[in-house]
């Protein structure tokens, strides 16, 4: 991807560690990272550092409010309700999947099932695309 070419990815995830490395994984895919610890702080850069082309969300985030809160706030805003969602979390149960997948989001992966540059490359294929 050149400069004018470069995705801008919102990844929501509140272990540091994991967070740096999902950040050093798309820069060097060649995606700019927007990241946030939690829903509100999302919701925000959402709002300030856009736009964004894919948001990679945890489950599980620091606050009161989980991925699901977000995924339904964004997915009723006529702005954001096309960006491509792309759950990675701890949970697995049925019950959460589901709940996601009615909401419209792309795709549901459990962190412990999948290599984190086969997600990236997924979200690479998912958004090429879009783009056709």
């Amino acid at each position: 991807m050149s400069e004018n070419e470069k995705k801008t990815i919102l990844v929501l995830e509140d272990d540091q560690s994991l967070l740096d490395a999902i950040t050093h994984q798309f820069v060097m895919n060649g995606f700019n990272v927007i990241s946030s610890k939690n829903t509100d702080e999302g919701l925000y850069k959402l709002e300030k550092e856009g736009p964004v082309d894919v948001i990679w969300l945890d489950h599980y985030l620091i606050g009161e409010k989980d991925g699901l809160d977000f995924v339904i706030k964004i997915k009723s805003s006529p702005r954001w309700k096309d960006i491509p969602v792309f759950v990675v979390s701890n949970s697995s149960g049925n019950k959460s999947i589901q709940s996601y997948m009615r909401l419209g989001v792309d795709q549901y992966y459990t962190k412990s099932d999948y290599d984190l540059q086969q997600i990236i490359n997924d979200i690479k294929f998912s958004i090429e695309k879009k783009k056709d």
